[in-house]
C-alpha cells in the first residue's frame, strides 16, 4: 500500500513515499476504505512544515474520500461500494464543541489520509454527496464544513443577510457558495483583480481589492446598504480583525476561523463593544453538521471549486503551489 510519511524534522522535502503494510480487514464497528483523494488545507501545511509538531513518521492529510471496500460486524450505515468522506473530528459526533486540540485529528494527532487504504471506525466517515467525484468529496471535510458551520450553524444565516468573505481559498469560496445558496448578499475581497472577477462569476455581489482599498472594512460597511454586514468569515486573524469589526453591522457576527496573519495580536475591544458584535472562534465541526451539509449540497446541486490536482507522489509540489497563493478554491490529491 502506498503511503506518504512525514519524517522528522518536518519539512516538505521530508515527505516520503513508502510501501506500507496493508491495513487488513475491519473489526467490529469499523470499515475499510480505499482512499482515492485528499485536499490541502492550511492546517495540513502547518503540520508538514513543522509549524504544528507531530510524531515522526506521521501520515499527513486530514481530508480523505474514497470507496468502502469492507464493513465490520455491527456496521449498518455503510455497505461495500458506498462513496464516503472523512470527518475532521472522528469522535465528535454531535452537540456542542467537545474538542480543544488536534490530538484526534487525522493527519495531525493520528495518521491521516495520504495513503491508499485505511481501516477506521465507521463514525469517522459520512456518505459523500451523490454524483461527486472523490476529489470533490475530499474538499468537504475541513474547508466545506468550516464554512458551513461558520455561517449556517453558528451564524444562523438566512435569506437577505449580508456576508463578507476574504480571499479565494477553500473556506472563503465555500462560504461564498453557501451564502448565495441561502439567498444572502456577498461582499468578497482579494488582492487580485483577476480573482475578484472569478469571485463575481461565482456569485459575489460586490468585490473589493484590499490592496488598492486600504480601508476595505469601511467600504464593505458602505456596500452593505450603509448598515454593515451581518456576518464576516474572518480568515486573517489579528491583522484583519479591525477591518472586520469596521465592516460589521450593530449586533453582527464574526466567525474567527483563521490565523493567516499571526497567532496573536491586539483586539480593538472598544470598537467591538460599540458594534455589540459577536466574535466566535471555531474549528471545523461535528459529524451531524457534516451530514446536514451533504444534504444541503445535494438538494441544491452545488459543486466545489477545484483549482488543480496532483498525484500522491507529488504531494510536496502540491503544498508548494498552495504556499504560492496562486490557487483559487481547493487543491486536491488524487490516487
Amino acid at each position: 500500500m502506498k503511503a506518504i510519511h512525514l519524517r522528522a524534522p518536518a519539512a516538505l522535502d521530508q515527505l516520503q513515499l513508502c510501501d506500507d503494510t496493508d491495513p487488513g480487514v475491519p473489526g467490529p464497528g469499523e470499515i475499510r476504505v480505499r482512499i482515492h483523494a485528499s485536499s490541502l488545507n492550511f492546517h495540513d501545511y502547518a503540520v508538514v512544515i513543522g509549524a504544528m509538531p507531530t510524531a515522526d513518521g506521521r501520515i499527513p492529510m486530514s481530508d480523505g474520500a474514497g470507496v468502502v471496500e469492507a464493513v465490520g460486524p455491527g456496521v449498518e450505515e455503510f455497505q461495500v461500494g458506498d462513496h464516503v468522506v472523512s470527518c475532521f473530528f472522528p469522535g465528535w459526533l454531535d452537540g456542542g464543541p467537545k474538542v480543544a486540540d488536534f490530538s484526534t485529528v487525522p493527519g495531525d494527532g493520528v495518521d491521516g489520509y495520504a495513503c491508499e487504504a485505511v481501516v477506521r471506525p465507521a463514525h469517522g466517515f459520512t456518505r459523500a454527496p451523490a454524483g461527486f467525484s472523490h476529489a470533490e468529496a475530499a474538499t468537504l471535510t475541513t474547508a466545506g464544513l468550516t464554512a458551513w458551520r461558520a455561517l449556517v450553524v453558528n451564524g444562523g444565516l438566512k435569506a437577505g443577510d449580508k456576508v463578507l468573505v476574504m480571499g479565494s481559498g477553500g473556506v472563503s469560496v465555500f462560504a461564498l457558495q453557501f451564502a448565495k445558496l441561502m439567498g444572502a448578499t456577498v461582499i468578497a475581497t482579494s488582492s487580485s483583480d483577476d480573482k475578484l472577477e472569478r469571485l463575481k462569476a461565482l456569485g459575489a455581489d460586490h468585490v473589493i481589492n484590499y490592496r488598492t482599498q486600504a480601508d476595505w472594512g469601511a467600504k464593505a460597511f458602505e456596500l452593505a446598504g450603509g448598515q454593515g454586514v451581518d456576518h464576516v468569515v474572518e480568515i486573517g486573524g489579528p491583522a484583519t480583525l479591525p477591518q472586520s469589526i469596521a465592516a460589521l453591522k450593530v449586533g453582527g457576527h464574526i466567525a474567527l476561523i483563521g490565523v493567516l496573519t499571526g497567532l496573536s495580536g491586539e483586539v480593538p475591544t472598544a470598537a467591538l463593544m460599540a458594534k455589540q458584535g459577536r466574535l466566535q472562534g471555531l474549528i471545523v465541526g461535528n459529524r451531524e453538521q457534516q451530514l446536514d451539509m451533504v444534504r444541503a449540497i445535494e438538494a441544491n446541486q452545488m459543486r466545489p471549486v477545484i483549482d488543480c490536482s496532483f498525484p500522491l507522489e507529488q504531494i510536496a509540489d502540491a503544498f508548494r503551489h498552495q504556499a504560492s497563493g496562486r490557487h483559487f478554491g481547493k487543491i486536491v490529491l488524487e490516487f
